[in-house]
Parts: structure tokens; C-alpha cells; sequence
């Protein structure tokens, strides 16, 4: 379990890959990620939402990352600004301190040490709003092109959302939860708290069938949630690398299928 502060994160870089790149890392963490390539992009985007985190570039066209943060700052935007620069001279670092610059990292940087970073300056805001005790944020499920984001509860695939109904969702939640490993429909009903699985209208079954058609490529070859013949679905986050090893009857013993059954 990730814990942090929930927020919602502004990125205003012009490197295409790079911010779409830093967008997919740090939602796939739990934050509600926007983007913008300018100040004339960025500003509709801070006068319309509540921004708690400001991930900023400086070399920027038009309106340059130390004018933005200057500005912002005149115009009270009280959020940690974070500046991300190729240039990194001493002075650029102490330029961009004073003019309202939470904190400073140079270019080329890791995504793991952008995340660090972000999540330092949200536990320090935190903190100084008088809340000594941090939120936990639901994790985030990455499997082949998709994710499975808990905080925003979205079902993501190559950044395009996948309309799933509540009780798909949680249904999808259980199996991500409970990777390669066989259960059986009383096993789902537990998870499910009991809400989804009814002996006699077989509900969990539909749910999967649903589920296979929005995200496996062949329905009726799934390559994530797979038939365990007589005993129920196990899901594979491997996906397609696996699915050539099906999963039949045969291959368990009695002995462990009665023990699932029972389970």
C-alpha cells in the first residue's frame, strides 16, 4: 500500500515524451495527473482546477518556467512548485529558490527521484496545514497496456479509460489483488463480500464474460482471466507471455482441486 497525500498534480513540460512519460509514472501511483506544454495551456488549467502540485520546466516556449513561477507566485498560487531544468548552474538553482521555487532538480533526472521529490514537498504541505496523520492513497494495478487505478477508480489501456460498471470494477480488483492463484466462486463471493455471487443466476460467470470482452484480445482465448476447468478463474498478470500454458484439469491433482473447492 502507497501512503501519501492524494492530490492532484499539474505538469508543464514541452517534451512530449517526457511529460506523457512522467504522467503515465506518477498516475499509475495513485495522483490525478494534468498536463500542459505552455503557459497558455497551464493557466485555464489552474483558474479551473485545485492544483496541489506544481511540476514545472523552465525551458519552455513562450512564457519560460522561472516567468510562470514568478507570476504565479504574485498571483498567490500557494501550491509547491517543483522546477525541472536542464540548466543546472548553481545560480539557476538559487534563482529559481527565490522566486517562489519550492524545490529544484536537474535534468536528466529519474522518475523515481521525481516521485521522491513530489511526494517530500506534499508531506511538508501537509504538515504545515496543522494534519500530522497522512492519507492513504489505493494503490494502482499495472499489467500488460492496462492499469487499474483505485484512487481515480479508472481502467486505463494505453491511457484510453475502459468503461467497466461498479461491480466489474470489483470484480477486476479481486483477481489484480489475488494474482495467479486459483478461486472458486465461494472464494469470489468472500471477496466480494458476498454482493456479487448467487448460486442460482451464476452472476460472478457473467461478470468474467463481461470483463473478457473489454480487455482480452480473443474472449474466448483469454490470456488474463482464465478458466481453471472445475474449479473456477485464476488471473494471469503476464497475459499473453503465459498463455501458452493452458491450465487443464488434468495438470492438478484431485487432491488439490477437492482442497479448492472447499476453500
Amino acid at each position: 500500500m502507497i501512503t501519501d497525500i492524494q492530490a492532484h498534480l499539474l505538469i508543464v513540460e514541452d517534451d512530449d515524451l517526457f511529460r506523457d512519460t512522467l504522467r503515465d509514472y506518477l498516475s499509475a501511483r495513485g495522483y490525478q495527473v494534468s498536463t500542459a506544454r505552455d503557459a497558455t495551456i497551464m493557466d485555464p488549467i489552474i483558474n479551473r482546477e485545485t492544483i496541489d502540485l506544481l511540476i514545472l520546466d523552465v525551458m519552455l516556449p513562450g512564457e519560460d518556467g522561472l516567468s510562470i513561477a514568478k507570476r504565479l507566485r504574485a498571483n498567490k498560487f500557494v501550491a509547491p512548485i517543483l522546477i525541472l531544468s536542464a540548466l543546472n548552474e548553481e545560480v539557476d538553482r538559487v534563482v529559481g529558490l527565490e522566486i517562489g521555487a519550492d524545490d529544484y532538480l536537474s535534468k536528466p533526472t529519474s522518475l523515481r527521484e521525481v516521485l521522491a521529490r513530489v511526494r517530500a514537498l506534499l508531506r511538508r504541505m501537509h504538515m504545515q496545514s496543522g494534519t500530522d496523520k497522512l492519507e492513504p492513497i489505493p494503490p494502482s494495478y499495472c499489467f500488460g497496456d492496462f492499469v487499474l487505478n483505485l484512487a481515480s477508480y479508472q481502467f486505463l489501456h494505453q491511457n484510453q479509460q475502459i468503461h467497466l460498471s461498479k461491480s466489474e470494477f470489483e470484480l477486476l480488483r479481486v483477481f489484480v489483488e489475488n494474482p495467479n492463484q486459483v478461486l472458486n466462486r465461494d472464494k469470489l463471493s468472500t471477496l466480494l463480500k458476498g454482493r456479487e455471487y448467487n448460486r442460482q443466476n451464476r452472476s460472478i460467470d457473467v461478470k468474467v464474460r463481461r470483463l473478457r470482452t473489454k480487455m482480452e484480445e480473443d474472449p474466448a482465448e483469454p490470456a488474463y482471466i482464465r478458466t481453471v476447468h472445475s474449479v473456477g478463474y485464476m488471473f494471469c498478470p503476464e497475459g499473453a507471455k503465459t498463455k501458452d500454458k493452458k491450465i487443464e484439469h488434468d495438470e492438478l491433482s484431485e487432491l488439490v482441486i477437492e482442497k479448492l473447492k472447499t476453500n
